[in-house]
């Protein structure tokens, strides 16, 4: 199934496939209703159906939305949308909405040979500017790679593709508890290799393999596979650029080796620091650190060798001249042991007791906050703020306005983990319902046809016919057959069974007759001559048996006229 052409979430027009990636196909787009052109990334249909994907694809758009500078490109809007696939199932495809960026990948550029070393310091201090913009937010990319970095025609930096971010306060997670292994081998730190946490550091080191890929057009490590690669990440020492291009400074290959260094607190611990670097190496001068500067780093002094148990026992183990001389402790210790049980028993029960319900909530747990009433932008920001994904289905309502949000699914109040996917219910109105036409039919069989859809039976208002019996329905409002609402009133007009009589007296026989026997009418005519009065030319009525107003359906009227 194509994708060219689809309208997403009513205002996006998929276009032109632009890329490939390993999760996601990105295509050029226009957002209709800002009239504006957009990258669009949609999430390859085959793992759509794989809530671990979908997952990472919600966390792109969360840790990306985060972030608004000139070097990152944006994001602006996500969401899943309902398609059929092949086998005519419908089923939920994730995209993401982004900025579209004008311009030429850092991995195409660097393909044609080695960069001059004044335009590798540009892009790679843009590149270093965009970091240290996300690490000032929490976030890790984790992927830093030229794949991820575009270079547009007026030569700004854009750094892209945050699906693999993660806050650096989240210290316990890294690479073996992902589904699948994270970032590029030929781009990965000594950790990332090893399974071990990852921080900011981790991509400095990346920037370190993209600065060396961009001076020598090749990158530092390469082997068979991507396990022999990251083993030489972790082993091997890189060599210096200048052995590879004689144009690369000594000063230059200064700042590249520390940037790779194996040892994260050998490395720069921050953006800032490597940019300064490279500001000091552009001007010839080859930079110089204390080796006391780790201990002052934002990640605080690397750790000692061993720890001081490990110390005690190795010496234990080597000094022979340690003997124990006591079988076992003295009989004093033995009951000072039991005191301390029985009072650390006695102290944890007093504490249970005492213990007040804390309305706090967990680190990874959020409260799903009542949305009722916002339109799903302000939701979806909501939820976004609390570290939650927002999924938009639509349901229609009668007392909730079009585009307002009804409910979610978790409910409000409801507690979850930080990047559960909330399903926020907007109102599409209230649903519509043909009017039955239920003119001709009786006012109960009426009423009870219109209830049964959903409508609210209104007003019965009589009107005169001279046909249609009395009680019938002749006319709803709204007419039958039209749209309306459910829940919407319709009113009733029926017959009353009456037609409305004129004064006929002074009017000619034959006009008096033929008006009462006419189809507005449908009276029975009858005649009667007087002959107590002389007759006149056209023998006007003189009198008439029924009194004007309303009178029954096909009534007598006894018309009397002068025949003496």
């Amino acid at each position: 199934m194509t994708d060219d052409g689809r309208l997403i979430a009513g205002r996006y027009r998929v276009g032109a496939l632009i890329g490939r990636g390993g999760m996601a196909d990105v295509h050029v787009g226009t957002d209709t209703r800002l009239g504006r052109t957009v990258a669009i990334k949609l999430l390859k249909p085959t793992l759509a159906v794989d809530p671990a994907f979908r997952t990472r694809f919600r966390q792109e758009a969360q840790a990306a939305a985060r972030m608004a500078h000139p070097t990152i490109v944006r994001v602006f809007d996500a969401g899943e949308e309902t398609i059929i696939d092949d086998d005519g199932h419908e089923a939920q495809l994730p995209f993401i909405v982004m900025e579209h960026v004008d311009g030429r990948l850092l991995r195409d550029i660097i393909r044609q040979g080695p960069l001059d070393p004044d335009e590798a310091i540009r892009i790679v201090e843009g590149l270093l500017t965009a970091l240290e913009y996300s690490h000032r937010a929490g976030v890790v990319h984790r992927d830093i790679k030229p794949g991820n970095v575009m270079v547009t025609a007026s030569g700004q930096v854009k750094v892209m593709d945050f699906g693999i971010a993660r806050a650096i306060s989240d210290s316990a997670t890294t690479v073996a508890q992902t589904t699948s292994i994270l970032g590029t081998a030929s781009y990965f730190s000594p950790e990332q290799a090893k399974g071990e946490t990852v921080d900011a550091r981790t991509d400095l080191y990346s920037a370190g393999v993209v600065l060396f890929e961009m001076l020598t057009g090749k990158a530092p490590f390469r082997g068979d596979s991507p396990v022999a690669v990251a083993y030489q990440h972790v082993s091997e020492a890189p060599a210096r650029p200048s052995s590879i291009n004689p144009r690369v400074s000594k000063a230059m290959d200064a700042v590249v080796m520390r940037s790779l260094a194996k040892d994260r607190f050998a490395r720069y611990q921050t953006a800032a620091e490597f940019k300064d670097d490279i500001e000091t190496a552009a001007s010839g001068r080859v930079p110089r650190h204390d080796p006391d500067d780790a201990a002052a780093g934002l990640f605080g002094p690397p750790p000692p060798a061993s720890s001081e148990p490990e110390l005690a026992l190795k010496q234990l183990a080597e000094d022979q001249t340690m003997v124990r001389t006591q079988r076992r402790p003295p009989v004093v210790w033995v009951w000072a042991g039991i005191v301390s049980v029985i009072v650390i028993i006695i102290a944890v029960m007093f504490w249970v007791f005492t213990l007040t319900p804390s309305s706090d909530l967990p680190d990874n747990s959020r409260k799903v906050p009542d949305l009722s009433g916002e339109n799903y932008e302000a939701a979806q920001n909501d939820l976004l703020d609390l570290d939650l994904a927002a999924t938009k289905a639509e349901e229609a309502s009668s007392e909730v306005p079009e585009g307002k949000v009804i409910r979610t699914d978790p409910s409000a109040g409801t507690i979850v983990q930080a990047s559960e996917v909330i399903k926020v219910y907007v109102s599409t109105g209230a649903e519509p319902v043909t009017v039955p036409d239920v003119a001709g039919e009786s006012l109960g069989a009426a009423t009870s046809a219109i209830t049964e859809l959903g409508l609210e039976p209104g007003m019965i208002t009589k009107e005169n016919s001279p046909e249609v019996p009395a009680d019938v329905v002749l006319r709803t409002d709204p007419e039958g057959n039209g749209t309306t609402h459910a829940g919407a009133t319709v009113d009733f007009v029926v017959s009353s069974g009456l037609v409305t009589l004129s004064d006929l007296t002074g009017q000619s026989l034959a006009a008096a007759t033929d008006l009462l026997s006419s189809p507005n009418l449908q009276l029975v005519p009858a005649q009667e001559p007087d002959y107590s009065c002389p007759s006149k030319p056209g023998s006007p009525v003189v009198k008439q048996s029924l009194a004007p107003g309303d009178v029954p359906q096909k009534s007598e009227v006894t018309l009397t006229y002068c025949a003496g």
